[in-house]
C-alpha cells in the first residue's frame, strides 16, 4: 500500500471512529430528550387529572374510594383551548384509565373506545415505560392511588403516542446510517487527494534522486520554499550527497595519486633492469644500478606501508587504547634513534624545553606523529640548521612544538598540508623522496587520539607543528 493510501486510510479510520461516537452520543441524547418531553407532558397530565379530582397529590391521595376520582370522558370542559384543539383534530390525544388494585378498569376517557391501557402489577412506584395500544407504541405512566390508611386503593394510567417521536427517531437514524458511509467514502477520496498533494514534493525527492548516479554527483535536490520537514528531508539529501561527492573524489584522486607514486619506482626499475640486460658491464656498474633499483624497491615498499598504515585507521570506529605515559621519555628515545638521519645532514636536533608530566594518548600512534614531524623537520631544514623541540604546557593542556628553519610553507597553501599527496611542491618531495602521506596520516591517528595538531608556518622563515594534547586527568 502507497504512503498516499496509507495516510488516507489511517486518517479515515480515525475519523470514523470519532463520527461514530458522535453520532451515537447524538442519537442517544435526542432519543433521552424526546422521551423526557413526553414523560414531562405525562406528569402534566397526571397532575391535572388528580387536580380535578380534588387530589392534592398523587403520593397521598385523600380518598375514600376510586369512585371519588371520575374521570371526565369528554375530557373537554376543564381544558385550554390548545387541549380541545388537540383533542379535535387528534393530534397526539392523552389516554387516561382509572384501574383498582387488581387491574380491574374502573374509569377510562372515550377515546380509548373498546381498548384498554396495559396494566403492570409488579410496579408499585410511579414508572414510566413503552407499551403498544392496536398498532400504535405509546409512552405510558403507572402511577398507584393510596389511601389515608396507605394502602393502595388503584393505579392512574395515563398514556400518548410516541407516533411523531418514533418517525423523527427513525428518520434520524436513517440518516445516520445512510450517510455515515458516504461521507467516509467521500473523506477517503478527500484525504486521498490532500494526501497525494502533501507527498509530490517527496515524489520528486525521489524522481530527482534516481537520476542521480557515479558520474552526477554534483546533482542537488530542489528545496521547497517553506522551511518544514520536506525542506529539512531535501537539505538532509543534499548534505549527503556533498559527504558522498568529497568521499567520492577523495578516494579518486587517492587512487589515482597511489598508482602514480607506485607506477614512476615501477617504471625506474624496469628501465634500469632494461638497460643492465642490453649488454654485459663491469661489475661495479651492475651494483651501482642493482643499488640504485634497491633503493626505489625500498621507497616503493615506505609507500606501501604508509598506504595499509591510512587504511588501517581509515575507520573511524577504531579505538586507540590510551595511556599515560611521560612524553619527555617518548621524546628522548624518539631523538636518539633519528640522530643518525640527522647527522646524515648536519642538522642538530635540539630540546628547547622538556616540562614534566604525562600525556593521555596511545604509545604507538604517538610515537608515529612524531617520528613523521621530526622526519620532516629534517627533511626539510637546510644543511647546518637547528630543528628544535619544546614541550610545555598552554591553557592546562600539555604541548609539543616541532620547529625547524627552513624554507616555509605559503600561506595559501597551509590548509591543504594535511591532505594526502599533496606537497608544496613537487621538486622539494621528489629530492627528499616524499609522498605527501606522513602529514595525513599525523592528522588522521591525532583525531583518532583527541589530539589537535595545528601549524604555523613563514616563508624562508621556517615551521612550526604544535600538537595540543587532551588533558592529563581526561
Amino acid at each position: 500500500m502507497s504512503l498516499r493510501n496509507r495516510m488516507a486510510l489511517y486518517y479515515t479510520g480515525a475519523t470514523a471512529v470519532l463520527m461514530a461516537l458522535v453520532f451515537v452520543v447524538i442519537f442517544v441524547t435526542v432519543d433521552r430528550v424526546v422521551y423526557r418531553h413526553f414523560d414531562e407532558e405525562l406528569r402534566h397530565e397526571v397532575t391535572e387529572t388528580l387536580s380535578d379530582a380534588h387530589v392534592k397529590s398523587h403520593d397521598v391521595c385523600e380518598f375514600t374510594s376510586l369512585k371519588e376520582i371520575g374521570l371526565d370522558e369528554a375530557r373537554g370542559d376543564r381544558r385550554s383551548e390548545t387541549h380541545r384543539i388537540r383533542k379535535i383534530a387528534d393530534i397526539d390525544p392523552e389516554f387516561v384509565q382509572l384501574v383498582d388494585s387488581t387491574g380491574q378498569v374502573v374509569s377510562k376517557t372515550t377515546n380509548l373506545a373498546r381498548n384498554v391501557l396495559s396494566f403492570e402489577p409488579s410496579y408499585s412506584g410511579v414508572r414510566f415505560f413503552n407499551t403498544t395500544l392496536g398498532a400504535s407504541t405509546m409512552r405510558q405512566v403507572q402511577v398507584p392511588l393510596v389511601d389515608r390508611k396507605g394502602t393502595i386503593e388503584g393505579y392512574l394510567i395515563v398514556a400518548v403516542p410516541l407516533k411523531s417521536a418514533m418517525i423523527v427517531l427513525r428518520d434520524l437514524k436513517y440518516i445516520v446510517i445512510v450517510s455515515f458511509p458516504v461521507i467516509i467514502v467521500i473523506l477517503f477520496g478527500l484525504t486521498r487527494l490532500i494526501a497525494g498533494r502533501s507527498i509530490q514534493p517527496v515524489e520528486e525527492v525521489i524522481s530527482m534522486a534516481e537520476t542521480i548516479t557515479q558520474e552526477s554527483l554534483d546533482r542537488r535536490l530542489l528545496l521547497p520554499r517553506q522551511r518544514d520537514e520536506l525542506y529539512r528531508l531535501g537539505s538532509t539529501i543534499n548534505g549527503l550527497l556533498d559527504r558522498l561527492q568529497y568521499a567520492f573524489r577523495r578516494e579518486k584522486q587517492f587512487t589515482a595519486d597511489a598508482s602514480h607514486e607506485l607506477k614512476t619506482p615501477l617504471a625506474v626499475v624496469k628501465g634500469t633492469l632494461d638497460v643492465l640486460v642490453r649488454k654485459p658491464r663491469d661489475v661495479a656498474h651492475y651494483e651501482e644500478r642493482i643499488r640504485y633499483c634497491l633503493d626505489e624497491l625500498n621507497r616503493m615498499a615506505r609507500l606501501i606501508d604508509q598506504l595499509l598504515m591510512l587504511a588501517r585507521y581509515e575507520n573511524d570506529n577504531v579505538n586507540p587504547q590510551i595511556a599515560q605515559i611521560g612524553l619527555a621519555g617518548i621524546l628522548q628515545s624518539l631523538i636518539d634513534r633519528m640522530e643518525p638521519m640527522a647527522v646524515a645532514r648536519n642538522i642538530t636536533l635540539r630540546i628547547e624545553r622538556m616540562a614534566s608530566g604525562s600525556v593521555a594518548v596511545n604509545p604507538a600512534m604517538l610515537e608515529i606523529m612524531l617520528e613523521n614531524l621530526i622526519s620532516n623537520a629534517i627533511k626539510y631544514s637546510p644543511e647546518g640548521s637547528v630543528v628544535e623541540i619544546w614541550c610545555g604546557s598552554r591553557d592546562g593542556h600539555p604541548v609539543c612544538a616541532i620547529t625547524d628553519y627552513g624554507i616555509g610553507i605559503p600561506a595559501e597553501k597551509l590548509h591543504y598540508v594535511f591532505d594526502r599527496f599533496y606537497r608544496v611542491d613537487e621538486s622539494r618531495s621528489s629530492n627528499t623522496g616524499g609522498f605527501g602521506l606522513g602529514l595525513s596520516i599525523v592528522r588522521k591517528l591525532a583525531d583518532l587520539q583527541g589530539i589537535t595538531v595545528s601549524v604555523r608556518s613563514r616563508e624562508c622563515h621556517g615551521t612550526t607543528f604544535l600538537m595540543t594534547f587532551p588533558p592529563a586527568n581526561n
